[in-house]
């Protein structure tokens, strides 16, 4: 199963601060454990919202774009982990084990990748073109 980990920014990653030298080489141990693990497909930080873009869709109306930044920031994603888990348990257990050196209170959230089975919809052509497509994806990166 794959999960998506979702980790919140906070007022100083909102700000353009960077992390301290201290986390940045303890996050690249624990991605090292998640590689040697064989649990990492893939793992990001964001940058600040203000540098980013939503747009919203209303209906029939023209989409709407809306500059960064945004208010809320304990709701904004600062980065992400894409890990390879049996369950979520261990993928529960592997973010216990997230470094937070300077002892931060923040939130990490876990949330399953959905699968082509998890959609009832789905039918065979649909399917077989999504696997196609992740397939050939995959070749480009």
């Amino acid at each position: 199963m794959r999960f998506m980990v979702i980790v919140k920014t906070n007022e100083g990653s909102e700000a353009g601060e960077g992390p301290s030298a201290e986390l940045l080489e303890e996050m690249g141990k624990f991605n090292e454990e998640l590689v040697k693990a064989g649990v990492l497909l893939a793992g990001e930080g964001l940058t600040p919202s203000s540098e980013g873009a939503r747009v919203v869709f209303s209906g029939t109306e023209e989409p709407k774009v809306v500059d960064g930044p945004f208010a809320e920031t304990k709701e904004l994603v600062g980065g992400f982990w894409i890990l390879q888990c049996r369950d979520r348990e261990e993928c529960i257990e592997w973010i216990k084990r997230m470094p937070n050196p300077e002892g931060q209170a923040g939130e990490v959230e876990i949330r399953r990748v959905a699968e082509v089975a998890d959609f009832e919809n789905m039918t065979p052509e649909v399917a077989e073109m999504e696997g196609r497509l992740r397939a050939q994806s995959a070749g480009q990166a």
